[in-house]
């Protein structure tokens, strides 16, 4: 084989693995959004099959011993084909240890997982979704021992969405979180609490796609590549590449800054998917490189830029043209206080920043113990329950607020929930970082957000899969990852606005 041909064979194996991927995701976005109930079966199938394809086509003879000659060549190669090679080598000896009909199987389950998730969560009825939930681990279980065997299950799973954490790491991290957090906690909780009167009231649909549109449109994201749907639960997909993304949102009709901030965090996930080079579009390469580090840009846009004051500034005008009677006695003053208001609640996208990672930390425990045999899913809710109320302080009335709150687990997603605290920390160091080079507080009084994101292209989004993610860290940041810039973030903004004395 020659070199020329087998990089020819590479490009033809992923512009067909992006085929595949763009029309899984097409079925999974309708079956989130429009797709009418009692359809989950045909949609299973359907994924069944593609999944199947996909399997047989990477997993084949031809193409091992194509990437195998590439990876025997790869001083040859460029550093793109280099990456691309290795990512590829390892996600098919990885999925060559699952046996297909098992990783068919797997596929066809999230799909009716997903749909049971809905209508349990809408019915409140966590033991209708609970057969699902169990399946949903075990597989999970039974792929960490055929892949890593040499790994603790969940070891695998946190290792699936950022690479190389591990539990250790992870109980380090949330003990530093901990120790901090908790204090500052208690010190909110005796200052006089700030009013969120301002964002209840009555805001009908219309209003707020049209207001979701506008700061869609603030935070630069190119319409003409990115949609926005309403779901049960919020959600960016890119669709093949990163030419096609789409966002999600889910309108309260009694609170326009629950999609307010649904709109911001997924659209900063947009932004990341939409920005790798156009020479990674419809390869390996293509998007965010992990889930820590697609977190980091979420919780940047949704947090640290768009809960600032210069923010809620420049986008009160837009909000009162969105709903002019329901502002017309507040200040932007007082939406900047309500949208930092401290109070532990029930539900996890709608927590503020510094109570947030709590909400992490009970998914994570809970993970952990499962995939250690140490729980079993039938005693989920009492376990969730017990936990907020031990580390939050609130009592959870239902199931559909709390254990059966987030999607996640209906599709698989063992092992996400500490990418959405390490994000968030990330994104902390990354606007200290870039703070260094541009005065990011006069760019969100002007409404500047390209300024912004060009930094962020240049030194983030651009790069797509092509470094490690905490390869790419250290080059953004040019120092290792400290989760101190996290914690003096919160308090140095919270002490002040909650006029906490030292």
């Amino acid at each position: 084989m020659e070199l020329n041909t087998a990089l020819e064979k590479l490009q033809s194996l992923q512009s067909k693995l992006s085929a595949y991927n763009h029309a899984t995701s097409l079925i999974y976005l309708d079956g989130a959004t429009y797709a009418p109930k009692g359809t989950a079966s045909n949609r299973a199938k359907t994924l069944s099959v593609l999944s199947e394809e996909s399997y047989m086509l990477s997993t084949s003879e031809e193409t091992i011993e194509m990437l195998e000659y590439l990876d025997e060549n790869k001083e040859k190669l460029s550093e793109k084909d280099k990456r691309i090679v290795f990512l590829a080598l390892k996600d098919i000896k990885e999925m060559k240890k699952i046996p297909v009909e098992e990783y068919v199987a797997y596929q066809q389950l999230v799909v009716e997982s997903e749909d049971a998730w809905h209508t349990a969560k809408e019915n409140n009825d966590f033991e209708s979704f609970r057969p699902y939930l169990e399946k949903v681990f075990e597989y999970q279980k039974r792929f960490a021992k055929y892949c890593a065997p040499e790994k603790h299950p969940y070891n695998y799973c946190l290792n699936n969405y950022e690479d190389g954490l591990t539990m250790e790491k992870c109980d380090a991290f949330f003990e530093t979180l901990r120790t901090h957090l908790v204090p500052l906690i208690k010190k909110i909780a005796n200052r006089e609490q700030l009013s969120d009167k301002c964002l209840k009231g009555s805001f009908d649909d219309a209003s707020q796609e049209r207001f979701s549109i506008e700061l869609m449109k603030i935070i630069g994201i190119d319409l003409n590549k990115c949609a926005l749907a309403t779901t049960e639960h919020p959600f960016t997909i890119s669709l093949g590449s990163h030419h096609d993304v789409r966002i999600t949102t889910n309108y309260d009709k009694e609170n326009f800054a629950s999609s307010m901030y649904s709109v911001i965090h997924e659209g900063g996930h947009a932004l990341y998917d939409m920005n790798s080079d156009d020479d990674y579009a419809y390869t390996f390469l293509d998007g965010g490189v992990s889930m820590g580090i697609h977190e980091s840009q979420s919780r940047f846009y949704e947090n640290l830029l768009g809960r600032s004051r210069g923010f809620v500034e420049y986008v009160f005008p837009k909000l009162k043209e969105c709903f002019p009677w329901q502002m017309k006695d507040y200040t932007s003053e007082d939406i900047y206080k309500a949208v930092n208001l401290v109070t532990p609640s029930l539900i996890r996208t709608e927590a503020d920043e510094v109570t947030y990672c709590l909400h992490v930390m009970v998914r994570y425990e809970l993970e952990k113990r499962i995939m250690s045999d140490e729980l079993e899913v039938k005693d989920l809710p009492s376990e969730w329950n017990r936990l907020y109320k031990e580390y939050l302080g609130v009592d959870v009335p239902n199931d559909s607020e709390g254990v059966l709150q987030d999607s996640h687990w209906s599709g698989g997603g063992i092992g996400y929930f500490p990418s959405y605290a390490l994000g968030s920390a990330y994104g902390a160091q990354i606007l200290a970082k870039m703070k260094t080079s541009i005065n990011v507080d006069e760019c969100l009084k002007n409404g500047d957000f390209s300024t912004i994101n060009e930094w962020n292209k240049n030194n983030i989004w651009k790069y797509g899969c092509l470094y490690k993610p905490g390869e790419l860290l250290e080059k953004v940041l040019e120092a290792d990852f400290d989760p101190m810039y996290y914690i003096e973030y919160l308090e140095e903004k919270y002490t002040k606005l909650y006029n906490i004395e030292e």
